[in-house]
């Protein structure tokens, strides 16, 4: 999603301060986010079964397009009480008019940093002070497979880089498919999805170091580190057989298409690289069966890394802020805040929510692969925020558009990556 300036957000705090809510509506607290669907309904029940507990009638709203929804309603000063991000960088662009949380003095802020697991509590903080913490979190660092077609190819699933090229070829050699689905055009935010395999290799080969320095743009695009993780995406998504359509198709098909991994015939694709948000997107069939546990379809895995570098876990989340101090809004933001989340309707409804706290128990996870996946993030020895999601909105503008270029064969790799480099001027 687009971020927005800090020059319009200046003239949006000037239109909204004198109407932010007033402590005359404090037993009713809004919330504006980007779940939608499934996830949505299962908050609203989690939020409801709070609400009547504690008095307090909380309504929640999905934004379609969240960055720049809430960018219209707090212009029009209709801010809600909170609002959740689906980027840190997004959500601090409004930091003048929300409330730091540690001055909310019925959140239990230390409380909540000490359960999440490492890598969280500092995504939102400006001048010493924590704006925003996660709802919610979803793990990037996965390969989805069907375990229907492996079966019926004779195919293994892979513990390491090295067996997944070979799996790779083996694919292509036998002619079972194409090794991989890949796509990367999603409209407006076309070019997301070739920053997210960026991100994966640069955390790994970089380390945390190099990895926060290069969001940062302290760390060129051409510099070695970068350098490598680009010929390792593009050995898997621009290698010839590796890919349907090759880049052309990567940029032209849509991120959520997997209808082709659980297809039977010769264009079927095994393997694809994508978040735990991407059950979503399986078709209605495969998804009835994904809710009812039945994984005849479904399976994932772990992106390995390169031998030699970083065991690391790439993802990203949403993360909630409060417009206002009123007591219902702090308590209701203690609470979406807190490991609570997520241990009543909320995995009922929506199997795939993944909380960002340490402490959640595993029993809570019904589903199996989502319990795998947590177990994924709740070990992680080193987690990754989604880079592109961190960096200034025109680098991760001229990231999406230049990536695109580069993949679908528009511009070389170092007129793709010079401009990315360049942007930072911008900033």
């Amino acid at each position: 999603m687009k971020k927005i300036s800090a020059a319009f957000i200046a003239v949006a705090v000037a239109a909204s301060v004198a109407v932010l809510p007033s402590a005359n509506a404090a037993e009713e607290v809004t919330i504006f986010g980007g779940f939608g669907g499934d996830q949505a309904k299962g908050f609203q029940a989690e939020l409801d079964a709070f609400g009547a507990a504690n008095g307090i009638k909380i309504t929640y709203t999905t934004l379609a397009a969240y960055d720049t929804d809430i960018r219209v309603k707090v212009k029009a000063g209709q801010a809600p009480n909170i609002g959740m991000w689906p980027q840190p960088g997004g959500l601090l662009e409004y930091s003048s008019v929300l409330e730091p949380i540690d001055s909310l003095k019925s959140v239990d802020l230390a409380g909540i940093k000490k359960t999440l697991v490492p890598g969280w509590a500092g995504l939102a903080t400006k001048g010493g002070k924590t704006y925003g913490l996660p709802v919610s979190a979803n793990v990037k660092s996965l390969v989805w497979y069907n375990p229907a077609n492996f079966k019926a190819a004779g195919l293994t699933v892979p513990k390491t880089d090295a067996e997944m090229t070979k799996l790779t070829n083996t694919i292509k050699t036998k002619k079972l498919g194409y090794p991989w689905c890949i796509g990367i055009e999603s409209g407006g935010a076309t070019g997301w999805a070739a920053t997210d395999w960026m991100e994966e290799y640069v955390l790994r080969y970089g380390g945390e170091a190099e990895y926060t320095a290069w969001w940062k743009g302290k760390l060129a695009w051409s510099s070695p580190t970068v350098q490598k993780a680009a010929k390792k995406f593009a050995e898997v998504a621009l290698t010839p057989g590796n890919v349907n359509g090759g880049g052309k198709a990567i940029a032209a098909t849509g991120f959520g298409a997997t209808a082709n991994l659980f297809a039977t015939d010769k264009n079927k694709c095994f393997m694809m690289r994508q978040g735990s948000f991407i059950t979503d997107f399986f078709p209605d069939a495969v998804k009835a069966e994904y809710k009812a546990n039945n994984f005849t379809r479904v399976g994932v895995f772990k992106l390995p890394a390169p031998a030699g570098t970083t065991d690391a876990v790439l993802g990203g989340g949403d993360l909630a802020a409060a417009f206002d101090a009123n007591p219902a809004t702090q308590k209701v933001l203690n609470f979406i805040l807190s490991d609570k989340l997520g241990k009543g309707a909320m995995l009922a409804t929506y199997p795939s929510y993944l909380s960002a706290h340490k402490t959640f128990p595993s029993a809570g996870y019904k589903n199996p692969i989502t319990k795998n996946i947590a177990g994924i993030l709740s070990t992680a020895k080193l987690f990754g925020f989604d880079g592109s999601d961190l960096a200034p909105a025109v680098v991760n503008a001229t990231e999406w558009t230049e990536l695109t270029n580069w993949i679908a064969g528009k511009k070389t790799q170092k007129q793709a990556f010079d401009a990315i480099d360049a942007s930072w001027k911008k900033a």
